[in-house]
């Protein structure tokens, strides 16, 4: 993998999912059963996965109910680029430099002097996928000040055309660019068009779900660009540079790209797109029975578009409506439930899929065939389990 994720032991002692305790959760956190409800197990978790080499923080999906519509902050994955980065709230500052009238240099005490606001934001680290049963994910309540006014003050000029987020994290690089290969250190970057710098959402990050920023998640600042993927969600952040030209820095063009075939003809066109805004996605994460009838629960992430349905198949039956929860907002993750009585013995199969107000239907499977990259893994998962 490009990035490491966090070393941190399972809480608890890290069970196997042999044993099908929780993952990365502790055993409390597991939703309140009602009266003669029991969780069924699904049978598509080989019997000798565990985390090991993946992290211990990620997420247990199989949680995921409205119970924690906010995901924990110790149970909220980690990702780190080039290692945990720790920095002192007295000396901070964020930069803005580049093409502005205005340079500005702030410390953490101004930052914090100037509006408050908050967002709930649900996302996805862009290689979470089935192979890891989707756990790279969480959703949280994320307070700070809005980036755009910032921006403003500092006067973008007219030909500013990217804003380039750098972390404090940093590291070697083996760079060649036509010549021979040296060793450059770098610091984290991504980056954005002007017009997306300057959404409203979008912001400069010092508190989640209510507590201080913690160190591994990014303290004392970092941001928060909802309806994105993880990487664009910059963590450690101290500088911000405006340029009038396409940042192509490791994290933006030589990692981080989907690469698929696309038919035209009888040729294949290989696209290369960035990671940046989420694709629609849907899971079912949690199967409970009651007697005879049974509930799915599940999530949804996206970019924010407004969502025009979530269904819900069954074995190879007809799509069925699932109903969505009122807690959800624009930018959190979409919870939902989906009810039905009566199955057979033997195994079973589950599957749901989102669309979204523009009609962007979640994908099956096979529609993803020809992409050669981990990233970006938005289509339908099919689950298993045995009644």
């Amino acid at each position: 993998m490009a990035q490491q994720l966090s070393r941190r032991g399972l809480i608890k002692g890290g069970a196997a999912f042999a044993s099908m305790a929780a993952i990365g959760v502790l055993e409390g956190a597991l939703p309140a059963l009602a009266q003669g409800e029991e969780v069924i197990t699904w049978t598509d978790i080989p019997a000798n996965f565990t985390t090991a080499g993946r992290g211990g923080r990620s997420l247990d999906t199989r949680t995921v109910h409205k119970g924690t519509f906010f995901t924990p902050t110790e149970d909220f994955y980690l990702v780190q680029h080039y290692g945990a980065t720790t920095l002192d709230p007295a000396t901070y500052k964020l930069r803005i430099t580049g093409l502005v009238s205005k340079p500005i240099e702030l410390s953490l005490a101004q930052l914090r002097q100037r509006p408050r606001t908050e967002v709930i934001a649900g996302f996805e680290c862009s290689g979470s996928s089935p192979a890891n049963f989707n756990r790279l994910c969480g959703n949280a309540r994320w307070a700070g000040t809005s980036l755009s006014p910032l921006l403003r003050e500092a006067g973008l000029l007219p030909h500013a055309r990217e804003v380039v987020f750098f972390g404090a994290d940093k590291g070697m690089e083996s760079v060649a660019h036509g010549g021979p290969a040296q060793m450059v250190e770098q610091h984290f970057g991504r980056s954005m068009t002007t017009d997306d710098a300057m959404k409203p959402e979008l912001l400069l990050c010092w508190e989640m779900n209510g507590a201080p920023l913690d160190a591994t998640h990014g303290a004392p600042v970092r941001l928060i660009v909802p309806g994105w993927y993880g990487v664009a969600n910059v963590k450690w952040l101290d500088h911000i540079h405006v340029q009038d030209t396409r940042y192509v820095g490791r994290f933006m063009s030589r990692d981080y790209v989907t690469l698929i075939g696309q038919k035209i003809g009888d040729q294949t066109i290989w696209n290369e797109t960035l990671v940046a805004r989420i694709r629609v996605k849907s899971m079912v994460s949690r199967l409970t029975r009651t007697g005879t009838s049974y509930t799915a629960h599940g999530f949804v992430l996206n970019d924010g578009t407004p969502l025009k349905s979530v269904e819900v198949r069954v074995d190879n039956g007809p799509w069925q409506a699932a109903q969505l929860d009122s807690a959800n907002t624009q930018y959190s993750w979409k919870l939902f439930t989906y009810q039905w009585n009566n199955l057979s013995a033997g195994e079973h199969t589950i599957v749901s899929r989102a669309t979204d107000a523009n009609g962007v239907v979640q994908p099956e499977e096979s529609v993803l065939a020809d992409k050669k990259t981990r990233w970006e893994n938005y289509a339908q998962f099919t689950r298993k389990f045995t009644v």
